[in-house]
């Protein structure tokens, strides 16, 4: 959990607004920090975590959640976190000789004409089951978090389909529990003609789903040692059509967190 973030954004585990969507979303840069610092985030909050995991192992995040302050481990054992490890199960849906389990939340590997129903119920069930822990504990509110979404795009879902499963997702993650979510998605480098089922316009459709963009770029003026990007975040008020403010930072990922700097009040980028 990165408390410059915090103050930036206004929010910390003891007080952050509700039925927030959050959009993580990079480019010639790596924003997997940002979805580090809202597991731990949440998790230190109380929530209860369901974390759809598509690009790596659940033992990576649990080594960096470590150097944060928190046990991913601890947390799975008592209920509060449900993690889907993507790259694990996706070898066990293909492998797999019973093509009748059309609901198993990576069935589209086997059945593509089933779409993204079976990811869909498991997000459900995970948020639902929202009541006691094995140690008496009551979770907070539902929170969705998927590293990272533009994976579905390289296994053939149509970006119609992922916008569709979000949307989903939110009206009973946000609206009907009063959650969260929290999604990183990978740009492309640039524009190109056919880009039409693109990771591009994927985060443009996304951003007009969510309350509170995050884009982590590299610099324009290339690599420096000292500052490794800049982030835009971009605010919209619940009901508004248009972000109504926008702010940028640099940063710096350390080990155990990250700093950041208004635009132009760092010395190593003018």
């Amino acid at each position: 959990m990165f408390p410059e973030l915090n103050s930036i954004l206004n929010s910390t585990p003891d007080s952050f607004l509700s039925s927030d969507f959050i959009l993580v979303s990079d480019r010639r840069a790596d924003a997997s920090f940002l979805i580090h610092h809202y597991l731990s985030f949440y998790l230190r909050a109380g929530c209860k975590v369901c974390f759809l995991g598509l690009v790596q192992s659940f033992s990576h995040y649990s080594a960096v959640g470590q150097r944060l302050g928190v046990s991913l481990a601890q947390a799975r054992e008592k209920g509060q976190l449900v993690f889907l490890e993507g790259l694990k199960d996706s070898v066990g849906v293909l492998l797999q000789e019973d093509t009748s389990q059309e609901t198993q939340p990576l069935s589209y590997l086997r059945s593509p004409g089933a779409g993204l129903e079976g990811l869909f119920r498991f997000v459900e069930r995970s948020v639902c089951q929202n009541g006691d822990g094995d140690a008496g504990e009551s979770w907070g509110p539902p929170v969705l978090l998927i590293d990272d979404l533009s994976v579905l795009l390289s296994l053939g879902v149509s970006v119609g389909g992922v916008l569709d499963f979000t949307l989903y997702c939110q009206a009973t993650v946000c609206s009907e529990l009063q959650g969260n979510m929290v999604i990183l998605v990978r740009c492309e480098e640039e524009d190109t003609d056919d880009d039409e089922e693109g990771s591009n316009m994927l985060q443009r459709g996304l951003v007009h789903q969510s309350n509170l963009t995050l884009h982590v770029e590299g610099l324009p003026t290339g690599y420096c040692r000292d500052i490794h990007g800049q982030m835009e975040v971009w605010w919209r008020q619940k009901g508004e059509t248009i972000c109504n403010q926008q702010k940028i930072f640099h940063f710096k990922v350390h080990d155990k967190g990250a700093s950041f700097f208004a635009r132009g009040t760092s010395s190593a980028v003018l």
